[in-house]
């Protein structure tokens, strides 16, 4: 049994449709890349695993427990956490406090948790009393990664991590994944950024207007012309 299964979904925006029978899995301990371009479908993807959107058919299973049909905080209580695209911080409060807020819903081992997002992130540490607007760029995508792992999930969903940053920021993101990964998290990874997501994943999927186009392990999807013709629409 997968840790995740996505089972053949269709999704809509009220009357258009934008996800045709997707199905992927995930297994536990895995990090898993889902690939394509801009409108693809991998945001709606992760909306609609996380609780925001609802399958119009088709499954959605976690720990082999239907969540299709579950609001996103059922989700999130079952231990999935999602990290959208576009750093959604709280610009006005500070870094620990929206890294308390990650936390909501179990404030047991406050200290503990905070302690272990600050050595994945040591910047954090040091600017843990700035309001979050006052940020770089960098530092709030690992505000929102960390703010997600507060919650001490078994399946990180994170949308287009490295979008929009400096190549030397992108590579401490991607090394902070494979971190949170081998310290055993299951992760999975929505980005346009295919050479680094394949670098940290085991497997991936490419998806295409909606669809999924091609699936295998990561270093079979490197070497696949077709990856990277997905993202030049041929």
């Amino acid at each position: 049994m997968s840790l995740l299964e996505v089972d053949a979904i269709d999704v809509a925006y009220g009357n258009v449709q934008v996800l045709w029978d997707v199905s992927l899995e995930v297994e536990e301990g895995e990090t898993v890349a889902l690939l394509g371009a801009n409108g693809a479908g991998k945001t709606t993807t992760l909306k609609t695993i996380c609780g925001d959107l609802s399958p119009m058919s088709g499954e959605i299973r976690y720990k082999g427990q239907s969540i299709g049909d579950l609001p996103h905080e059922e989700v999130v209580a079952k231990g999935v956490a999602h990290v959208p695209e576009g750093r959604e911080v709280f610009t006005e409060s500070t870094v620990r406090e929206n890294l308390e807020l990650g936390a909501h819903l179990d404030r047991s081992r406050m200290q503990e948790r905070l302690e272990r997002i600050y050595d994945i992130f040591p910047r954090l540490e040091e600017r843990k009393t700035q309001t979050a607007g006052t940020l770089s760029g960098g530092e709030q995508q690992m505000l929102a990664i960390g703010r997600g792992l507060m919650s001490e999930p078994d399946l990180l969903l994170l949308d287009e991590a490295s979008l929009g940053l400096a190549p030397v920021l992108v590579d401490d993101v991607f090394e902070a994944i494979q971190r949170i990964n081998d310290e055993g998290t299951t992760v999975l990874l929505v980005e346009q950024d295919i050479y680094n997501a394949l670098r940290v994943a085991d497997r991936g999927y490419v998806i295409k207007t909606g669809e999924i186009s091609l699936s295998g392990t990561a270093s079979e999807l490197a070497q696949d012309k077709r990856v990277e013709e997905s993202y030049l629409g041929a």
